[in-house]
């Protein structure tokens, strides 16, 4: 065998290959001038998106809750303002409102339709905080099971979403009390 092509000892590891998040890890799919200007976002983009597409799967009058395209589990939600605006000190009050009634909506519409044992809710204020998309704010809400945080996420690097994202809109939809087209 070539010297140089030599493995190492074999570590017993299954592999599961996801090599369709490079595309996310990698930034392939940022626009040219990234996502600071409302032309480059995608949360300024998703609402003219038509129906399926945008996976938008409710819209307020200032807010509205679009399926994380790169989720940590099934269901996971993000609330947005319709208006580009970074941080959550510059929303107005009746946003501020709306994202806090949506979220409290997202949280019971997804205990309807996939009964989590849990929340994750939070913000990342600047891509230092971890925000992938920092330009425009957005909630998270992610629903947890008992045993999601299983060896694949945390030795693996790899998350297993067990659901097609546009079946997990359809569920989502339905149950929202407010259409979303």
């Amino acid at each position: 065998m070539d010297e140089g092509l030599r493995t190492g000892e074999p570590d017993g590891l299954e592999r599961l290959w996801t090599p369709h998040r490079m595309t996310y890890i990698s930034g392939e799919d940022a626009p040219e001038g990234g996502y600071d200007k409302p032309g480059g976002c995608p949360f300024c983009l998703a609402p003219g998106l038509a129906g399926a597409d945008s996976l938008v799967v409710a819209r307020g009058v200032l807010v509205f809750a679009v399926l994380n395209l790169y989720p940590y589990n099934p269901g996971h939600l993000l609330i947005c303002p319709y208006r580009h605006v970074a941080d959550y000190t510059d929303l107005t009050e009746d946003e501020t409102v709306e994202v806090a009634a949506f979220t409290r909506t997202a949280m019971r519409v997804l205990r309807a339709v996939s009964t989590p044992h849990g929340f994750n809710l939070g913000m990342n204020q600047g891509s230092i905080a971890g925000a992938g998309i920092a330009a425009h704010l957005h909630q998270h809400v992610v629903p947890r099971w008992g045993g999601d945080a299983n060896f694949m996420p945390v030795i693996g690097r790899t998350k297993v979403v067990p659901q097609l994202l546009h079946d997990t809109r359809d569920l989502i939809t339905k149950a929202w009390p407010v259409s979303p087209d």
